[in-house]
């Protein structure tokens, strides 16, 4: 069997078949012979009708083999709970920082092109593959372009979903042990082992994450993914709900005003103390909103909108999983949950920022803490972010395997031992980073702005230039033009993210852009 001829025909797990059990697996270019017997290529396949053809027997009365081992079964519910899930990452956390820097209208314009970009690069994806029959980002690099191909795309979705990871894993190391001392009203200097972000995240990851990332399917994953989702929305509620509890200015909680936690009201020296917290009589001219807004920081939130809809290294398992599939299914999983939480993204940072305005911190939960630290509804608030990203890990981790697979072992079978070993060495990798390294973020904006740009935009756009035949679409065309272009905006992107990483770090500042 030819090297290419074997690559070809590995199944999106890391399975492999021999070439004599079905020539038209992966490859989706189908043979058809006309009535003179010539045998001809075609690539049509608008609504996925070949896909199914995998359903019916083939002439010799075997039932062709699947993209995949097993057959999809993963509804198109659960399918949506899983690529939102992918979608949803700690950045929300930041968006409202990101409006005050731009202005409600200028946010809500980058947000809107930003959603509709990933949906465009998911079509990308989705058209490539059903024009080759592969559903793994990897093997679409190697159709593309070789070996080389299929090594950069599994690199850069090792580093992009390593990143994020540890980015997760940091928010437990960080805000479980407040949350808990919040909780007990336990003392700050306390050295308890259950107060020690390092203990925490290793138990977190031993007894949640690990168990998880042990599935087989990420199918299984719905409803991990739904209860994270709903997780968020608890989040976003709360978030509206302080909205209106909150008045504006408001001054910094301090134990001088412990004493106005019995009263309500109540007037004293020019001062009104609301809800335990002192308030002023202040000009309040600040805390009107902003429409359009640029200053040094405006730079910034552009990677963060850029990255906040990072999952395309999750769309083709989901899509390999999912129950009947066609692309016209898919792309209508991936525009429900691009939807949803773009409609998530923009409440939570309208109504995070009509909070504070200017005051707004990076990190939207801390700036809560500065009114009053044992809020009970944001302690809960608190618990639930941290629920919803503990459980999107092993949802990132399943791509991150699947590359590994893919780079290292493409022609191994499916193994429970090299599946298990394969999620203990990356966990243990992350915790040991989240661990030990004493500040890595300028690390993770290196990658956030280098692998997060080559997923979502250069890519998809240049493996469809690739993929997609000349006789099909020729160079000129609409569609393959629109992709060159597409994969020109992700060059730019990379570029100017770089650049505002080399600024900040040569001026002195803390800043690394990109992340999840």
């Amino acid at each position: 069997m030819e090297p290419a001829q074997s690559e070809m025909n590995i199944l999106s797990n890391g399975k492999s078949h021999d070439l004599g059990d079905d020539m038209s697996v992966p490859m989706k270019t189908m043979l058809e012979e006309d009535q003179n017997g010539t045998q001809t290529v075609r690539f049509d396949d608008p609504d996925g009708g070949l896909e199914n053809e995998e359903f019916l027997p083939s002439a010799d009365g075997k039932k062709p083999i699947r993209f995949t081992d097993f057959e999809g079964k993963t509804s198109f519910g659960m399918s949506v709970f899983n690529l939102g899930n992918a979608i949803m990452g700690s950045g929300i956390l930041g968006l409202a920082y990101a409006m005050a820097n731009t202005g409600i209208l200028l946010f809500l314009f980058l947000l809107t092109a930003v959603a509709a970009l990933s949906s465009y690069s998911i079509h990308l994806l989705l058209k490539s593959s059903g024009i080759v029959g592969i559903r793994a980002y990897e093997q679409l690099g190697y159709r593309a372009f070789g070996t080389p191909g299929k090594m950069a795309a599994g690199i850069a979705i090792t580093l992009q979903n390593i990143g994020a990871m540890s980015s997760y894993l940091y928010i437990v190391k960080s805000e479980l042990p407040l949350v808990i001392q919040a909780f007990l009203k336990a003392d700050t200097n306390s050295d308890l082992w259950y107060l020690n972000g390092n203990y925490l995240v290793i138990m977190v990851s031993a007894c949640i994450i690990l168990p998880l990332a042990l599935m087989k399917q990420l199918g299984y994953l719905g409803y991990t993914s739904g209860f994270s989702l709903s997780c968020m929305v608890f989040f976003l509620t709360a978030v509206i709900y302080k909205k209106f509890q909150i008045p504006c200015p408001f001054e910094e909680f301090s134990a001088n005003s412990t004493a106005a936690l019995l009263s309500t009201n109540v007037s004293s020296h020019g001062h009104e103390y609301i809800n335990g917290v002192v308030h002023t009589d202040d000009d309040d001219s600040h805390c009107s909103p902003r429409m359009f807004t640029i200053n040094s920081q405006t730079a910034y939130t552009i990677p963060i909108l850029a990255f906040a809809f990072v999952c395309h290294p999750e769309v083709l398992p989901i899509y390999t999983e999912l129950r009947n599939p066609t692309k016209k299914k898919m792309q209508k999983v991936s525009n429900i949950s691009i939807f949803v939480m773009y409609s998530m993204y923009f409440l939570a940072a309208l109504f995070g920022y009509l909070t504070f305005y200017d005051n707004v911190e990076p990190e939207l939960l801390h700036t809560y803490s500065r009114i009053d630290p044992y809020d009970t509804l944001i302690l809960c608030v608190r618990v639930a972010v941290l629920t919803a990203v503990t459980l999107t890990v092993p949802i990132v981790l399943f791509p991150v395997r699947r590359a590994i697979q893919q780079m290292l072992f493409p022609t191994k079978s499916f193994n429970w031992l090299r599946h298990t070993a394969i999620a203990l060495i990356l966990l243990t990798l992350i915790n040991m980073l989240v661990i030990f390294a004493p500040n890595i973020l300028g690390i993770f904006g290196i990658i956030g702005a280098t692998s997060a740009p080559c997923l979502i935009f250069i890519f998809p756009a240049v493996f469809y230039i690739r993929i997609v035949p000349k006789d099909e679409e020729p160079m000129s065309s609409v569609p393959k033009i629109l992709a060159f272009c597409f994969a020109a905006l992700g060059v730019s992107f990379m570029v100017m993210s770089l650049s505002f990483i080399f600024i900040d770090w040569t001026m002195g500042g803390g800043h690394a852009a990109g992340g999840h």
